[in-house]
């Protein structure tokens, strides 16, 4: 086994070996693992005090932040109070001022009194109640060993936890699912209690002892609980329940939030009444001695545990499951199911779950039952998009007050104040949205972020241009305002609009702008230099100046504008940016004849081209809106390259404001255009390229044979995008906008 160490995080601690029911289902009492009839009914004082010590050491090891203790069982109560206050004590003194300590109980609920609720409000012991839904469904297995129920002492249980004193202490109801019950009146007899959370929980099952399945159907369990998700739906999410918020996560691009699914490494121990150490205790179900690890508190660390091959095979993520599950396009959210339920006697645990086909019908039914809600609108809608791109912005340039934290000095104080005014001024409306909306103020933002976290010389400073973006706002709305903006390296920046020259190369200084009829008025040092027509060249103001192609400038004077993949080319003389201008010009046209519905959209979100020094059109550290083009480059050589150009600045803007797909594990896949396999970003964005590649291609004759590579390409990267499980909702949102695309493409139509 690879891989670092994974310490654990939460230990479940066996305080008493007995129960006081006698349920049918249970994985202790009544599966292959009979080990708790040679284990002491109670934990000992010397088990209670090895098992605080060792935790505190790990957890000081690993400098964890906070570790969960579950007591558990048999039925912990049954442990007594003052066995139950000596482990709280005890764990309580060694975790202190090492780790924060979560305290839990998990309780078939039959004992509990105000006694022991004084006690857990005492230390903060939250109380999860095992109930499976109405009396029916509950008797059904939460038994008396004389067949009494046990559902009326439950219900005392929950009111007594539900009372004010004690609801603070109510971690939820744990439930286990039995098909054979109503799912509809499990459902509302649980949520009749209110309770902060709900758990529903598959009965424990392997190949060998499969799960009962009444009517024989292979999605039973699914079904059952999808008639829980519509009912929950419908009755408008009344309570949480973790494993439909675990399912939605992992849709979304998120962590599973529960052990019996998604790929998350194991970081869970048992320590038993005797002081043994044991992998996760559902493994009693797979075959006697399962949990086994050898070890135990008194002579060995928590890290040997970790280390343990048992432990660690829970820890492979992806390498972890089946052949099978790897090749499942549902893996991230179900993980192979919980490790237990793959235990087959021939092959171990390397199987897919025995509930498999349910865990597959049970998320996909949620993901289609959700994805219209839940796939971010950014991804069908441009202006959702440009909006979240604002948004974006803005929370950079608040998270960079914040991080400033007063060391922006007297200069950024006055600009974020005036900014604040700008906004609120009805004259002003829009003006700072104009400027902040530039691309390169995304650049700046970044840029200025990294410098102050890498504690680099300056970055303060260069917080400062705030006052630049506040002075170009006011010029723009023609706002009576008089702003006071730093210049540096001889130059006055003022982005969207251009740069004044006010001294030699590093100089720097500080000069008044003010709006005036047609322009502004710059002052600096009592001299006053007035800009009649900003959008013209000037002695010493060269300015942002506009492209042949409507709506377009071009920005070679702003002084983030260098966060292209190559550098960015020095100032254009006015015959360079002619020429240069005619070269767009000349491909803009190509594109618009060839892929109309493309150049439409980019000359949409588009703002801003920048020319380059080499390479080819591409993305740069900025905002949606900006390309860098290279300056030598024909016009028929130039389209396609525009193109994919604005296909990467598009999806990569996209990406920025939708999750697209997981990050969580580096994943592989065939890319047809090159040997190596990719990670699932690289797929999509050939894909994203090379079908509107193709669409161009496909309108000349001369590019036919180059149309039907893309088309090729682009369709076994979207027939591989289709299995791969880091997409998102979201993800597989922009795959049918894909697919609509490829199939227009492949008719002849122009995208």
């Amino acid at each position: 086994m690879t891989g670092p160490l994974v310490p654990f995080r939460e230990i479940v601690l066996k305080v008493h070996s007995r129960c006081d029911l006698a349920c049918d289902h249970c994985y202790i009492y009544e599966h292959a693992d009979q080990s708790w009839r040679t284990r002491p009914r109670a934990i000992s004082d010397e088990a209670i005090s090895w098992t605080a010590l060792r935790l505190a050491e790990h957890a000081k090891t690993h400098a964890l932040p906070s570790v969960s203790v579950i007591l558990h069982g048999g039925e912990p109560l049954l442990a007594g109070i003052p066995r139950l206050r000596r482990v709280c004590e005890e764990l309580t003194t060694a975790l202190a001022g090492v780790a924060g300590l979560d305290l839990r109980i998990h309780t078939n609920g039959v004992q509990l009194s105000s006694r022991h609720l004084d006690l857990f409000d005492e230390y903060d012991v939250k109380v999860g109640i095992s109930l499976d839904g109405d009396k029916a469904a509950n008797d059904r297995h939460r038994r008396f060993a004389d067949g009494r129920t046990s559902h009326p002492l439950v219900l005392g249980a929950v009111e007594l936890l539900s009372q004010e004193r004690f609801r603070h202490l109510y971690l939820g109801l744990l439930c286990t699912i039995d098909v054979a019950n109503d799912p509809a009146a499990v459902l509302d007899a649980l949520t009749a209690l209110d309770p902060p959370r709900i758990d529903f929980l598959l009965p424990h099952a392997t190949w060998e002892a499969p799960p009962a399945r009444p009517d024989g159907s292979p999605t039973a369990y699914a079904d059952w609980i999808l008639a829980v998700f519509d009912r929950w739906e419908r009755q408008g999410r009344p309570v949480p329940v973790r494993l439909f918020a675990s399912v939605l996560s992992t849709l979304g691009g998120g962590p599973s939030l529960t052990e019996s699914l998604g790929l998350a490494p194991t970081d869970l121990v048992v320590v038993e009444t005797d002081g043994t150490l044991e992998q996760v205790d559902s493994l009693k179900s797979a075959y006697d001695g399962a949990a086994s690890t050898g070890f135990d508190v008194f002579r060995h660390s928590f890290d040997e545990v970790a280390a343990h091959p048992g432990v660690r095979a829970r820890q492979l993520g992806l390498a972890g499951v089946s052949e099978q599950c790897r090749r499942c396009p549902v893996v991230r959210s179900c993980g192979g199911g919980l490790y237990t339920h793959r235990y087959a006697p021939e092959s171990g645990f390397d199987n897919p779950s025995v509930y498999c086909a349910d865990l597959k019908a049970l998320i996909l039914g949620i993901e289609a039952r959700t994805a219209a809600r839940t796939a971010s609108p950014a991804v069908r809608d441009p202006a959702e998009q440009a909006a979240g791109q604002d948004e974006l912005t803005r929370t950079l340039l608040a998270r960079l007050h914040a991080d400033l934290d007063g060391r922006g000095g007297e200069a950024w104080d006055e600009a974020w104040e005036l900014a604040g005014t700008i906004e609120q001024r009805s004259d002003g409306l829009g003006s700072l949205d104009e400027v902040l909306a530039h691309p390169y103020a995304r650049s700046w933002l970044l840029d200025t972020l990294d410098a102050l976290r890498e504690e680099r010389p300056g970055a303060a400073g260069a917080a400062g241009f705030l006052s630049a973006y506040t002075a170009a706002a006011a010029v723009r709305g023609g706002l009576d305002l008089t702003v006071r903006a730093g210049w540096r390296d001889g130059t006055l920046s003022l982005p969207t609009l251009g740069s004044l020259v006010l001294g030699g190369p590093g100089e720097h200084g500080s000069a008044e702008v003010r709006p005036a009829e047609d322009g502004f008025v710059v002052r600096v040092d009592g001299v006053e230099r007035r800009i009649v027509c900003p959008g013209e060249p000037a002695p010493g103001w060269w300015p942002v100046r506009r492209l042949g192609v409507t709506g377009l400038v071009l920005d070679d004077v702003d002084p983030y504008r260098d966060c292209f993949p190559t550098p960015a080319h020095p100032r254009l003389e006015p015959a360079e940016a002619a020429a240069w201008s005619r070269l767009l010009a000349e491909a803009w046209a190509l594109l618009r004849a060839a892929v109309p519905g493309h150049a439409n959209r980019a000359v949409a979100a588009l703002t801003t081209f920048t020319p380059l020094a080499s390479g080819e059109p591409s993305a740069g550290r900025h905002g949606y809106g900006a390309l860098g083009v290279p300056v030598l480059a024909g016009g028929r050589m130039l389209a396609p390259a525009l193109l994919r150009g604005f296909r990467r600045a598009e999806l990569r803007a996209l990406c920025e404001v939708a999750d697209l797909y997981a990050l969580d594990g580096d994943w592989l896949h065939p890319a047809p255009w090159q040997g190596e396999p990719v990670p699932v970003s690289g797929l999509l964005v050939g894909a994203y390229e090379r079908v509107a590649l193709a669409a161009y291609w496909r309108a000349d004759e001369a590019t036919a044979e180059l149309a039907v590579r893309a088309l090729a390409e682009s369709r076994r990267a979207l027939e591989a995008l289709e299995q791969a499980a880091e997409l998102t909702v979201s993800g597989k949102s922009l795959l049918a906008v894909l697919w609509g695309e490829w199939e227009g493409a492949a008719a002849g139509e122009r995208g």
